[in-house]
């Protein structure tokens, strides 16, 4: 027979027993980040009816979707989870109270170029605050004050989320005339960091812009206004009283940034940037971006915003909504990249692996029986091998704790616990043995995920 030779698809990322234990304790925080502010856990089907994933669709989604016939359905891979999450509170409008506060962390399929830190199968995770007709502004304070808990909690310090306004943006655009071209121009003014304010300026004034030297000159000064957050908010008041829209941008702008203060968000950790756009045609108020200070190079590793009406295409129901997703798997595999994921956190299966020494595996039973009873972690060894091929494993695997079972351990009611890691070994009663695993696991998971 011939045999085929094993492949993973490009743009499909598979993990290792080590580094897979590393994401899921990323997962881990953000589960239990997300769920500490309230939010309910979601599971939306992996496939759905093509026509309901594409109800506001065509262009690039269209071309990047996985789409397949299974008899004479027309079915389709997900793309994002905010699709999904717009059919689920449509379909369960009146089952569901709002607002509606759901979190979901899955798989997204994107049939894209696969290309170096861009996955065709990717996870997101995503949280989302859903109203019913309306939705308070300090709910566009408290996503960012969640995704500076997560960041913290994973161990990193030296981050910033960036904060706008798409009101302003589009307020500032009718100011100068320029609302047919607004677009355009944010999708031009988005490459500042990539290329430099001379390139924008000469983007602006190029086709198919076209922008007369005091538009572009115009442009440059509103986007390069910087400063502290109360001088930027300062500096934006000299703008007001030309545009409704511009000032309620501004005034929802200063709410949100007075609130962060509250939800406990260092200043140095936020900053209100006027160069922030996201989603051109999806996001309506407050808009974030989230960069690491040290890595500008990754670009954003968390972004989202306000939105008008999440499930128009579903319902007549005005659904405003808030929400941020993280590219789980990019931010992933670009950590390990930059060498940023703490490797001196345990990823074995278990925290101690009992190795039975004699023919009668009985007492090794109950050990085990007896440490996992007590919440450790443990894995049976039950092969008959030597016990240079059992200690063998026991490195391979990286438990951190190894229990040996002999004759005398056994005959004095007691078990011999290894320290793989310092290799000091000691004779203990059970009580003691969870003790000493109990207290040096716990020692062992203290430190931070990721490195900052």
């Amino acid at each position: 027979m011939e045999r085929l030779k094993p492949r993973t698809l490009s743009g499909f990322m598979e993990l290792l027993p080590a580094p897979q234990t590393q994401m899921r304790r990323i997962m881990a925080v953000l589960r239990e980040t997300y769920s500490r502010y309230g939010f309910t856990p979601l599971d939306t089907p992996v496939i759905e009816a093509a026509e309901v994933l594409l109800a506001k669709g065509g262009g690039e989604t269209e071309k990047q979707i996985y789409r397949f016939t299974k008899g004479d359905a027309d079915l389709a891979l997900r793309f994002d989870l905010t699709v999904p999450l717009a059919k689920y509170v449509a379909l369960h409008y009146n089952e569901l109270a709002f607002p509606f506060r759901r979190y979901q962390i899955g798989k997204v399929y994107r049939g894209e170029r696969a290309q170096r830190g861009r996955f065709r199968e990717f996870y997101q995770a995503d949280i989302d605050i859903i109203g019913d007709g309306k939705l308070d502004i300090a709910n566009e304070a408290e996503i960012p004050s969640i995704i500076y808990s997560i960041f913290t909690k994973l161990g990193l310090t030296r981050f910033q989320i960036r904060v706008n306004n798409r009101k302003i943006l589009n307020g500032f655009y009718a100011m100068q005339g320029l609302s047919e071209k607004s677009g355009d121009i944010m999708r031009t003014v988005d490459k500042l960091d990539k290329i430099g304010a001379e390139k924008v300026r000469a983007c602006l004034l190029d086709e198919p812009l076209s922008l007369t030297a005091g538009q572009a000159d115009e442009i440059m000064r509103f986007i390069a206004i910087s400063g502290t957050n109360a001088e930027v908010l300062s500096a934006l008041e000299s703008y007001r009283g030309r545009s409704e829209l511009f000032d309620a941008g501004v005034d929802e702008l200063s709410t949100v940034a007075r609130y962060l203060g509250a939800f406990g968000v260092p200043e140095e950790n936020f900053a209100v940037d006027l160069t922030i756009a996201r989603g051109l045609d999806y996001y309506t108020g407050t808009v974030y971006e989230t960069t690491l200070l040290d890595h500008p190079e990754i670009g954003s590793v968390c972004s989202g915003g306000r939105y008008d009406n999440l499930a128009e295409y579903y319902t007549d129901r005005q659904l405003p909504g808030v929400g941020i997703s993280i590219g789980l798997t990019r931010l992933f595999y670009v950590l390990s990249e930059q060498k940023l994921l703490n490797d001196a956190l345990p990823t074995a299966p278990a925290d101690i692996l009992v190795l039975p020494m004699t023919d009668d595996l009985s007492p090794a039973v109950t050990l085990s029986t007896a440490l996992r009873a007590a919440g450790i972690r443990t894995q049976l060894y039950c092969e008959a091998k030597k016990f240079k091929a059992k200690m063998s494993y026991a490195d391979k695997l990286g438990v951190p704790y190894v229990a040996l079972l002999g004759e005398d351990e056994i005959a004095a009611g007691k078990v011999a616990v290894k320290d793989m890691r310092s290799g000091e070994q000691a004779l203990c009663t059970t009580d003691e043995a969870i003790a000493r695993i109990r207290e040096g696991v716990a020692a062992l998971e203290s430190g931070k995920i990721i490195l900052g």
